[in-house]
Formats: C-alpha cells, structure tokens, sequence
C-alpha cells in the first residue's frame, strides 16, 4: 500500500510540472497569424489555412499569409507542394511568392472571385473594366517578386462576356509598380494573358516558361510615360498569340529567349526607344493553337518580328535607337517588318546576324505610310531563305497600306518604302522554289546602299533589283554568277531596274 501511495505521490508531481508546458504548447499551436516559420520571414500559407486540395478555394488564406507578410515588414510567402485553387491573389511591396517544386497555383472558374487594378485614367485601356481582371494582381507596388520551380495555371478560365466573347482574366497583372522579378516559374493556360503590365519600371522576367494561353509578355506604357527597364531573359514561350507585345517602351532588353507562338513573335503595336533582341530562337509552326481560330486550331506561326507603331489603334511617338542582333528564325512568315502609320517617327533601327529559313508569305520590308519617312535602317550580315514557288499569274500586283500581319507583295526578298536612309550590306537572299517576282523593291528611298548583295538568280527575271523614286543608289559587290548590278543613270526617272 506504502508503495502504491508514493508512487501516486511521483505522478501527481510530474503531472504539475508537465500538465502547464503541454497547456502552453497546446495553445501556441493554435492560429496566431505567425508561422512557426516566421522567424526566418516565412510565411507558409498553409499555417494560414490554406488547403492545397485543389477543391477548397484557398483564396482568403493565401491573401491572409501575403498581409501578413507585409505588417511584418516583407519577406517571403511560401506554397509547398499542393494545388491551390484560388481567385484573386494581391501582393504586396516587399513580398516575394515563392512556389516550391510540386506546387501549382490554380484559377478558378468561378469569375464572381476575380478583381482588378485601376490603370491610371490617362491609360486608354483605363475604360476597358473587368478585362484588366488577374488571378495574380498587383497596384501601386516596390520590391515584388514571383519565384520558385512550381506553376501557375490559368486553367483556361471561359469568359462567356469577356474578349472575344471567351477570354477569361490574366494570368498576372500589376499597374505602376517598380522592382517587379518574375523568376523561374512556368504560367500554363492563361485565360488572356499571362503577364500584363502597365506603367512599370525595372521589371525582370528571367527563366520562365510559358505554355498555351494567349500572349506570353504584354506590356504597356503610354505617351510620355513609357514602361522603362524591362528585362526578358532566358524565357521559352510556346503561345497560342503573341509571345512578347505592347507598346511605349523605353530600355528594354529580350535576350536568350525560345519563342515559339502560332501568331507572332515580337510584337511591337507603338513606339519603342532603345530596345535591344538579342541571341533569340523564333520557330513556328506552333506548338500551342492559336485559341481564337477556333475549330481550326490554326499553328502557322506569323511574323519573327513585326514592329508597327499604329497598326492596331492611333499612338503618337518614336521607334528609335533600335538593335536586333544574332537571331534565328525558322517557318515564319515574315523575319522582320516595320510599318509606320500616322503620328509615329523612326530613328535608327538595325538588324544584325540575322540567319532565317522556310519564311512562307512576305520578304523583310521597310515601310513609312504618312509623310515622315523612316530615317535610317541599316540590315548587315543577314541570311534568309524563303519557300519562293509564286508565278507572275498569282503574285500580288499592287502593294496595299498594311493591316496588322504580314502580307504578300509584289516582291519576294526586301520591300522599303518612304525611306531616308537604307543600307543591305553582306545579305544574302535566297529560294527553295523559283520565283517570278523581283527580289528587292525600292519606293522613294532618299539614299539605298546595297553592298556584297547576293541572292538566287531565276531565269526569265530579268529586273530582280527595281528601283522606283530614288534619289542616291549606291551599289558595290553585288553580284550573283559573276554579274555586277548597278542602276541606270540618275537622269532616268520613273521605275529603273538594276542590271
């Protein structure tokens, strides 16, 4: 009995000293808007009530954890493996999202859970409402980063009353923020676009992978307050529309980029100063359709890149101080085309190391349609092949204002119009199939600079250089077979052709 009591005795004592720290750690186990993590400025959504299931909408806790994140003063939200399914994600200044490997980001169907950033009123787009909607959204923010090997998938949300009667929202959109990273993350069936972006500075998109959706990159600025320091690098894009878009840029840099798209490449729909590509892969055909074809599901990819400040809608600046260089192309149907409309000017633009195959509808061209021609446009070291096979009977006759893709022309290797300044030097054009067309068109052309010009002789054509109101033609190396060809006397006016 003696033993039976003390031993009572033992465990009431170690009863007392146990029973207040397990109370104790009962209660810090309980929500407290701090993570066991936090220490370190982790905030992992899970500890937030955040699922993961792929059922349970998640939103309020991932926005919980992002909050808390900020009241803290910044540092890093954490997804760990799980599929999150979610509306709209604000971030905040100072806040890295971080996906870990296995975690995938998903949106929702349910479009009542998506809300938007104001652009600022004097945006053009600022009238557009609900389509600036985003499942990932920021406004008005500093030091933003996305990261992490996991996914963010659209999930190809249908908008019955959206864009074209289907699109969804965004993937990810911010409006006037600065220091914005987008780093290794792979966005899959953005139900618009997969980033969007207004009025932005210091953007850094490195290392991510975009699949499907429809344009990979959109970015926008506007006139006298372009989006300044955007840097795309080290991306694969494999989009159904645009890979990279937008218009009023100024310093920005694509470089080591895959671009595969069943529309365009690069698309430029305003002015742009001090743009530089640079070590690009563009291909086609598409490995993702082009969603608004439809039944189609149309894969053609179009234009490698195509600048046209104005195509689209009315813009009002300058493309200047322009570099393309050491870029590869291959099934497209144009390499590079810029078109002027109204309201806008071009400097300097030039293309460098260019090697292009299998380009199917329309030849490099170089066109002003208003008054202020383009000023100096310089293409060195340039290779293109072009499928050829047009026979007089079917080639275009007449050269039309452009629309917003490229187009057939009377012509099937260099078009220039309303030029100051041309330069070819070290080109080489040349066929997979004969072509009764010329190769190189110049209309109105204050001064054109072929020099060491090559390109496939076809015969029957016996005008393959054809030279239309231009002042100065200087003409050096240019040859094929042994043949020189040079203009007529400048005292001819009218059509001249280079023999």
């Amino acid at each position: 009995m003696r033993n039976t009591v003390f031993v009572l005795r033992v465990l009431r004592a170690l009863l007392a000293l146990v029973l207040p720290v397990a109370m104790a750690e009962l209660h810090s186990s309980e929500p407290t808007g701090r993570s066991s993590e936090d220490s370190d400025g982790t905030f992992n959504v899970r500890t937030y009530g955040a699922r993961g299931d792929g059922i349970g909408l998640d939103t309020d806790a991932i926005n919980r954890a992002i909050a808390a994140c900020s009241e803290a003063g910044g540092g890093k939200v954490l997804f760990p493996p799980g599929r999150y399914l979610t509306g709209t994600v604000r971030l905040e200044s100072r806040v890295t999202v971080f996906l870990d490997a296995g975690a995938t980001l998903v949106g929702t169907t349910n479009l009542a859970m998506y809300s938007r950033p104001q652009p600022p009123d004097y945006m053009p787009e600022a009238k557009w409402g609900k389509w600036h909607n985003g499942l990932i959204v920021g406004e008005n923010l500093e030091d933003v980063t996305i990261a992490g090997p996991g996914v963010i998938d659209g999930n190809k949300v249908f908008d019955p009353t959206g864009e074209e009667r289907m699109r969804g929202p965004h993937t990810i959109v911010f409006v006037n923020c600065k220091r914005f990273r987008l780093r290794d993350v792979t966005i899959v069936d953005s139900a618009n676009y997969a980033v969007f972006f207004q009025v932005s500075d210091q953007v850094e998109v490195q290392n991510v992978k975009f699949i499907g959706g429809w344009d990979g990159i959109h970015f926008r600025g506007a006139p006298h307050r372009p989006c300044r320091g955007v840097m795309i690098t080290g991306c694969v894009f494999q989009t159904g529309d645009d890979s990279i878009a937008g218009r009023y840029w100024d310093n920005v840099v694509i470089s080591g980029c895959i671009v595969n798209s069943s529309c365009n490449g690069l698309r430029l729909i305003g002015p742009a100063t001090r743009l530089i590509v640079h070590n690009c892969l563009f291909y086609g055909p598409g490995e993702q359709p082009h969603r608004t074809s439809g039944a189609t599901r149309r894969t053609n990819m179009l234009s490698g890149i195509i600048l046209q400040p104005g195509a689209w809608d009315a813009t009002i600046g300058q493309l200047d101080d322009v570099l393309i260089s050491d870029v590869t192309m291959q099934s497209v149907a144009s390499p590079v085309t810029l078109w002027l409309k109204r309201g806008n000017t071009a400097g300097r633009v030039t293309v460098e190391r260019l090697s292009a195959s299998g380009v199917y509808r329309a030849p490099i061209s170089v066109e002003s349609w208003w008054e202020s021609p383009v000023t100096n446009v310089v293409f060195r070291d340039v290779t293109v092949q072009y499928d050829g096979g047009v026979s007089l009977a079917n080639a275009v006759k007449q050269v039309a204002s452009p629309g917003v893709d490229a187009r057939s022309l009377p012509v099937w290797g260099f078009y220039a119009r309303n030029v100051a300044t041309l330069t070819l030097e070290n080109v080489r054009l040349t066929l997979a199939r004969d072509d009764a067309r010329p190769v190189i068109t110049a209309e109105k052309v204050g001064c054109l600079n072929l020099d060491a010009v090559k390109y496939t002789r076809v015969p029957g054509v016996t005008t393959p250089i054809v030279l239309t109101n231009v002042t100065n033609a200087n003409v050096r190396e240019t040859d094929t077979d042994g043949h020189i060809y040079r203009p007529r006397p400048a005292a001819e006016s009218g059509q001249r052709p280079v023999r």
